[in-house]
């Protein structure tokens, strides 16, 4: 097993995610079995309860665990499937190493951070690594590991403890560490400034580990002069560094590893039985960035929610209908708005922050209303589903916003003035959407309905049965605590409201699809979870070619997509 820590230095939020992603992708297209760990310095043991503008949105795993955004990223970069484990956290280690103590495992000695606490990550680390994470189930040749936060914080230093001791474990040509500096440029002088990085990489050293390559993020494309000062004050050769400044899209960054040397590095480094040219796959990636870069046709999709001033809140919701977008060739133009500015209340508090959010709305060739929680801004959704319905514009609603759409159909269709779900109105005498508990014993919050289930199709007529493919049933990933109350679901058929797909037992109500109407569905999973740059997520794909208008050729193409 070969291990590649990849560390950050100057701020957090630099792209460690994305680079990390990038290596695993580059090595997956040399042929190897690349597996990822993201270790979160938090004491949380999960990110299930984190409001999304604290680390941006909570993804879901197959398996139900609620982990850190980053995994998505190498989900979607390396298309595999991790698992809960996959996500270390300071809360997870010291609990494990608790429970033993508890147990008695320690025999009477004390219990500290050196030797237990960093004998517990390197255990986890090592085990996880050998985990199976693609289709063919063999164990994997490569581990990624992406330490959160910056080198130098305090929650951070039994991580970084553990690695130094562990870098002698696993053997120097076992063993790589990839440190990802900034490189800013002040406005001032316009000059890129290499002190932050030489001072990072110093405080790197000062704790035991002496990065293999040190990633230079920019702004700009950095100067050569530059890369010759940080290799002489950095202690490493000019081709250990390497640059990567902001590109128009992230598919570009593996290309732009691979164009610097990165995989003879590697090989070299490493031993890696590989060549020195990346396979097809790499070659996938950079016809992908160059039709990225080429889009000329526009889409417009309005995404309305409560945490738009973050677009990490939403970020594997726009990558679904980025990767959607890009398989039709077409750029997407993602709008966001704040839910709570197309209420009645905020035409009278500020009156254009309303009419500028109507006029978005208005303008949008289609509208999404993603999962949530909470009553805050419930309102607003309600009239984006409405406009959507009665304007016949394309819309998908997910999770909180395929009940929503429920909701909204039985105030406005069957004149159930107070419906509502008891999430909101616990009292209503119309309880559309009801909290349907299922108990999880262990340890994931017993009352939400986590990871991926079965959704069976119920009819041949079908949108969204057709987008799959004619599938009899799809595995989706769930995140949710309330449903469609199934004992109201006739009245909502008898007037064109259909419950396409249920789960295996017939009780919980998953896919919804008006008749008459250009694309109107809801679905209680959350497909984003799943979708790939060159798989993309069916639900997304079929908003996105209604928006465009192309949705009955493509079903009458058989689903093929146009050359």
């Amino acid at each position: 097993m070969k291990y590649i820590l990849v560390t950050g230095g100057v701020i957090s939020g630099i792209g460690k995610g994305i680079i990390a992603s990038s290596i695993g992708t580059i090595l997956k297209s040399c042929g190897l079995r690349v597996t990822a760990i993201k270790i979160d310095p938090y004491i949380n043991i999960d990110a299930g309860t984190f409001s999304p503008y604290e680390h941006g949105e909570v993804f879901v795993l197959n398996d139900g665990g609620e982990v850190d955004l980053d995994l998505g990223n190498y989900e979607r970069f390396l298309d595999i499937n991790l698992y809960k484990d996959n996500n270390i956290t300071t809360g997870k280690i010291y609990q494990h190493v608790i429970n033993k103590e508890r147990h008695g495992d320690y025999l009477g000695k004390t219990v500290q951070v050196v030797p237990h606490i960093t004998d517990a990550v390197q255990e986890w680390v090592m085990n996880q690594a050998k985990v199976p994470v693609d289709d063919d189930k063999k164990e994997p040749q490569i581990c990624v590991i992406e330490l959160g936060g910056t080198i130098g914080d305090i929650e951070g230093m039994p991580f970084v403890e553990a690695f130094r001791q562990f870098q002698f474990k696993a053997k120097r040509e076992n063993f790589c560490n990839i440190h990802v500096s900034l490189v800013p440029q002040p406005n001032a002088t316009g000059e890129q400034k290499t002190k932050p990085t030489q001072n990072s990489v110093r405080a790197l050293r000062g704790l035991g580990l002496s990065p293999d390559l040190i990633v230079c993020r920019s702004a700009k494309p950095i100067e050569m002069a530059v890369k010759e000062k940080i290799s002489m004050f950095c202690h490493v050769e000019p081709e250990q560094v390497i640059f990567i400044h902001d590109v128009s899209s992230t598919y570009r960054v593996p290309i732009l590893l691979e164009e610097q040397g990165i995989i003879k590095y590697f090989k070299q480094r490493l031993n890696l039985p590989i060549d020195d040219q990346p396979s097809d796959l790499l070659m996938k990636w950079k016809k992908m960035a160059c039709r990225y870069e080429r889009l000329l046709k526009v889409c417009s999709i309005a995404l309305v929610g409560k945490y738009t001033k973050l677009s990490d809140c939403y970020a594997s919701v726009f990558k679904a209908l980025e990767h959607s977008a890009l398989a039709i060739n077409y750029k997407l133009d993602l709008m966001y708005i704040d839910s709570t500015e197309l209420e009645h209340s905020m035409e009278a508090e500020n009156s254009v922050k309303y009419h500028q959010a109507w006029h978005k709305l208005c303008k949008a060739d289609g509208i999404l209303v993603p999962g949530g929680f909470g009553i805050r801004g419930t309102e607003g959704k309600l009239q984006a589903i409405s406009w959507a319905r009665t304007k016949k514009k394309p819309f998908l609603g997910v999770c909180l916003g395929m009940q929503l759409a429920v909701v909204e159909f039985a105030r406005n269709c069957l004149n159930w003035e107070d419906a509502n779900s008891t999430e909101f109105d616990p009292d209503t005498k119309n309880p559309v959407v009801i909290d349907m508990p299922e108990h999880n014993p262990g340890d994931m919050g017993g009352t939400m309905r986590l990871g991926k289930r079965r959704t069976v199709f119920k009819t041949e007529n079908s949108v969204l049965k057709k987008l799959y493919g004619d599938e009899m049933f799809v595995e989706e990933r769930h995140r949710h605590r309330y449903e469609v109350n199934p004992e109201l679901t006739h009245c909502f058929e008898e007037k064109g409201l259909k419950f396409v797909g249920h789960d295996t037992e017939g009780n919980r109500m998953e896919i919804i699809e008006l008749e008459n109407h250009p694309y109107f569905v809801g679905v209680q999973f959350h497909p984003e979870f799943s979708s790939r740059p060159m798989k993309p997520s069916p639900p997304y794909l079929g908003l996105l070619l209604a928006a465009t208008g192309t949705l009955n050729a493509y079903l009458q193409r058989g689903c093929k997509l146009s050359p």
